[in-house]
């Protein structure tokens, strides 16, 4: 570590997917989490949502009654209704889960006084708006909480708010505890999404779109504002790519004070004869499947595979069918058998398929795309591009195509193995992305020594391309825009028949290279980024000669905070 950089003495990191796997920035913090946990041991403490109140094992957290108990106890008599354990990955972290929900009969005093002082626009919010920035609000307590329960004027403090989920709870500390340094990223803006979700061009027309009529038009005003005022207002603002950067500038009105590329930490990725085993357990099932569906499979089939939320167009998936339309005409000597791995709206495994599977000697009579029945299919866009593209799984074709509309957790009836485990077996992964502010699967893809294929709107494609090794192949990153989707599509049909054709020798060397491009990628050196976002926080909370006052005293007058002089805070050094 730069040793001129100022370091916090404690760091809060709150998120709406701590403790709480709902997407990629889940992995962003659960990865990086090792590598603070190893530096700031217990002062690295992470915040989520309760939300698993009603079960009786959370999957993630393990309470730990004895942790900052006297705290716990203060808190409770504050109105904080939280429990204090371990997040259950590696490091293990502390954790700190809220139940936010007890604040809801306050919510309009609440956002009546983010109005008065910031004009947070809440009223047009609905419910997936009140029920995070509640959480955010709860969060920023509980940092408050902590800080004047067991800390002193000495210690500096950093709190890390990801996404506007969390921006209610930078914005109350902005004004209730001014000394501690605030930090907002964001990973993916609100407009970005919605205009690049809708079809609409994004990149080409940015400048050309009015962001308050554009937020207004998609029903996001109140998350939108969330967002801007916790960029403008957070003593540091980070997003994760330069693409992305572009996007804050403009739709927040705020440039970015620094770029914190997303890391990996690969210490769940087997090695040696671990990895043999699993690479092979994982492609006798994808062979298994792949022939109960069709009757028959080649002795070598190229696995290829795309996953991802289901975003057809942000996620690349109609490129990707496409593509392998185009290959199917190519006429490959060796057999493609590509996998959409992408959850959708299944009811369960296909029992016919389950059943061939137990017993070999059967055969599926009809529908060889899905593994799992899907609701609506026939409005399906995913199914209806692969009967667009000409794609019938016909045995004699080269070029077949399996829809896996569901969460590979290991139970899933068919594969019964987790996503990771199943990853590790295949050939090529593609990531044709159109919206894609990181990127962590085709990072993902190479750690388990699998190449992939993305693109120039992907934040880690762009930074492959800017950063990493140019004789490296096996990382492919195509130009995109928006308007090329047809050069797109014929890139990704080379680069699979290019694979295709490589033999095992080749396969071999190409696959070390994935494993090499991961490492430039790892936590280990991104976590510098980081650590001079916290720098610059610290250092422009130095600089702050005044706090924020709300137009009435915020503090004084919100429901379950004790009367503590924390606005003007007159006994705290300035950190």
């Amino acid at each position: 570590m730069d040793t001129s950089l100022l370091k916090p003495d404690y760091i809060f990191e709150t998120s709406w997917e701590v403790c709480n796997k709902v997407g990629g920035i889940h992995t962003v913090i659960s990865t990086k989490a090792l590598t603070l946990t190893k530096e700031y041991k217990s002062n690295y403490i992470t915040i989520g949502p309760d939300v698993w109140r009603e079960t009786s094992e959370h999957p993630e957290f393990v309470e730990d009654p004895q942790l900052f108990k006297s705290w716990k106890n203060k808190a409770n008599e504050e109105g904080l209704h939280i429990r204090i354990g371990r997040w259950n990955i590696s490091g293990s972290p502390i954790a700190v889960i809220v139940d936010f929900q007890s604040f809801t009969p306050q919510k309009d005093a609440i956002f009546s006084k983010f109005w008065e002082t910031y004009k947070l626009d809440s009223l047009t919010g609905q419910w997936d708006y009140m029920e995070p920035a509640l959480f955010g609000y709860a969060a920023g307590k509980v940092v408050e909480s902590f800080v004047k329960f067991n800390l002193t004027i000495r210690d500096t403090v950093v709190a890390h708010f990801h996404e506007w989920m969390t921006g209610t709870g930078l914005l109350y500390l902005k004004m209730a505890m001014p000394q501690v340094a605030t930090a907002f990223t964001t990973h993916a803006t609100v407009l970005g999404r919605c205009i690049a979700g809708n079809l609409l061009p994004l990149y080409g027309s940015m400048k050309s779109y009015n962001p308050d009529l554009k937020a207004a038009e998609f029903n996001v005003a109140a998350k939108q504002s969330l967002e801007k005022l916790s960029a403008q207002h957070a003593n540091v603002f980070a997003t994760v790519s330069e693409i992305t950067g572009k996007e804050c500038t403009h739709f927040l009105s705020k440039p970015v004070d620094i770029v914190t590329p997303n890391g990996f930490e690969d210490t769940f990725v087997p090695q040696g004869d671990d990895y043999t085993k699993g690479r092979e357990t994982a492609r006798k099932r994808l062979k298994d499947v792949a022939g109960a569906l069709f009757g028959k499979v080649s002795e070598n089939p190229l696995f290829v595979g795309i996953s991802g939320r289901y975003e057809y167009k942000n996620k690349g998936i109609d490129v990707f069918v496409k593509s392998l339309g185009k290959l199917k005409k190519m006429s490959p000597d060796r057999e493609v058998i590509a996998f959409v791995l992408i959850p959708a709206n299944h009811y369960g495994p296909r029992r016919d398929l389950q059943n061939v599977l137990l017993n070999p000697n059967e055969k599926i009579v009809d529908g060889k795309v899905l593994s799992h029945n899907l609701h609506d299919a026939d409005y399906d866009s995913t199914l209806r591009q692969i009967e667009n593209s000409g794609l019938t799984n016909d045995v004699t074709e080269k070029v077949k195509v399996i829809f896996v509309p569901c969460y590979l957790h290991g139970d899933d009836g068919i594969f019964n193995l987790s996503y990771y485990n199943l990853l590790i077996g295949f050939d090529l992964t593609v990531f044709p992305s159109y919206y894609e502010p990181w990127g962590y699967t085709p990072l993902e893809s190479v750690a388990f020594h699998v190449p992939t294929v993305t693109t120039t709107l992907a934040g880690f494609g762009l930074w492959v391309k800017e950063y990493g090794n140019a004789k490296n192949t096996a990382v492919r990153v195509i130009e995109r825009t928006d308007t090329n989707d047809d050069e797109v599509i014929a890139a990704i049909a080379d680069s699979i028949l290019e694979f295709s054709k490589y033999d095992e020798k080749r396969e071999k060397e190409v696959r070390k290279e994935a494993f090499e491009a991961s490492r430039i990628a790892l936590w280990v050196n991104f976590i510098e980024y980081y650590q001079k976002a916290y720098d610059i926080a610290l250092r422009n909370v130095q600089k702050a000669t005044k706090p924020i006052t709300p137009t009435k005293d915020f503090v004084e007058d919100l429901p379950h905070v004790d009367k503590y002089k924390s606005v003007d805070a007159p006994k705290w050094k300035r950190v």
